[in-house]
């Protein structure tokens, strides 16, 4: 067995470590009343115990300037291993102005409700601002921003909850790549920096002028709270009482070092230390969100749920399915499709049960019938429907930051 992992779990836990305490020992200067923490001298001294090499001068003592130092090194260090390899950038430079105290002064963020509407209404071929009046069925009115991993969930949870009983009220703005990430859609929308004078507020002015009880956002590379906490400021501005969803995305297979030659080569054990990884830098970003805004936010587990998976098919219990990634074993039928992780064929609802289960804190398990989709398919077939619900009522249910009390 070969040495699989691109990340060190050990250099990403002491990276994950440094960047969570540090979190709640900096000012942010995009929190509303930011206020910066004590800084704990015996912290410190666990820090130093910890990772003896944060200590730079070597005087015996961490300064908290010490395990900043020692933060940014780790992540450097982690982020120059990811170079040179193919797929969607995993470093890149941010405006500079994400550090300012206030987002520029023509940022839509700052317009009446009314303004940001008409600057919507006015774009492109006359777009509507999109609102809801108040379910009388139980559903929530939700707002997400995501790009192709999210996708697939945002497409089967109106199908899914239908088969619940009831219609999804669901408006997304949606990207590839980075262009569907909270940070570039808060610039795209609020037309700053990159998008300087064109200002496309799709989101912002449905949140601004109507009402609705979530928020879903998708994971990217490089992400930090405040690419998040500018969305649910503004939506908390509006709407005091929402809730707000991070995805955590899924083990890829370009966290594995050296490449997979068979699908033998893949192992429960090996799925579930891609799943821990993927969890640790998760955390970098819900930790510090969880802190500020206590009982907002919560994840919505898909990695949990997709290693769930994995090992359900090595122990043969995902019937019809064929393999477990299309790059190395070749088969259509796979979990994975392509080196970047997008799913494969069919696992769109399992994806869309762990967003159903996760935002309405229940089960798919007992739907008294399958989404009519699935009704007209071959595959995925009932029976795997089935396994696709229990799998993703398992991760939502063990995820201690799912919500399920």
């Amino acid at each position: 067995m070969k040495s699989f992992a691109v990340l060190s779990v050990m250099k990403l836990r002491h990276a994950v470590v440094i960047i969570l305490i540090l979190a709640f020992h900096t000012a942010d200067p995009f929190t509303s009343g930011a206020q910066e923490a004590p800084k704990s001298n015996e912290q410190l001294l666990r820090l130093l115990k910890q990772f003896p090499d944060a200590d730079k001068n070597n005087d015996g003592k961490l300064t908290w300037n010490e395990a900043s130092w020692y933060r940014d090194k780790m992540l450097a260090g982690l982020a120059s291993q990811m170079e040179g390899r193919r797929g969607v950038p995993r470093t890149f430079n941010v405006n500079p102005g994400w550090k300012e105290d206030r987002f520029p002064e023509n940022a839509v963020c700052y317009l009446a409700p009314d303004q940001v509407r008409e600057i919507y209404e006015q774009r492109g071929k006359s777009p509507k601002t999109v609102t809801f009046s108040r379910p009388t069925d139980g559903a929530l009115r939700i707002v997400g921003v995501g790009h192709s991993f999210m996708v697939p969930g945002y497409k089967t949870l109106p199908w899914i909850s239908q088969a619940s009983g009831f219609k999804q009220p669901l408006h997304t703005h949606t990207g590839g790549g980075m262009t569907g990430s909270a940070r570039y859609k808060w610039e795209q929308e609020n037309g700053i920096f990159g998008f300087d004078g064109k200002p496309y507020p799709k989101l912002l002015a449905s949140i601004a002028n109507g009402q609705w009880e979530a928020m879903v956002f998708g994971p990217y590379f490089q992400d930090r709270p405040e690419y998040f906490s500018c969305w649910i400021d503004y939506c908390l501005k509006y709407n005091p009482e929402m809730k707000f969803y991070i995805s955590d995305a899924w083990p890829q297979l370009e966290q594995i070092k050296t490449p997979i030659e068979s699908e033998s080569d893949f192992t429960p054990k090996l799925f579930e230390q891609l799943g821990a990884e993927r969890n640790a830098l998760s955390d970098t970003v819900i930790e510090p969100l969880r802190q500020k805004y206590p009982n907002k936010i919560y994840v919505i587990p898909t990695s949990d749920a997709m290693v769930l998976a994995a090992k359900a098919f090595m122990s043969g219990d995902l019937p019809g399915v064929e393999g477990i990634h299309r790059v190395v074993g070749k088969k259509e039928r796979s979990l994975w499709r392509d080196k970047l992780g997008h799913l494969g064929p069919g696992f769109e609802w399992l994806e869309g049960y762990v967003f159903y289960s996760t935002l309405y804190q229940r089960s798919a398990v007992d739907l008294k019938t399958s989404p009519a989709p699935l009704k007209t398919l071959s595959f995925p077939g009932e029976n795997l429907d089935i396994k696709f619900r229990e799998i993703a009522w398992e991760a939502v249910s063990n995820h201690p930051y799912a919500g399920i009390q």
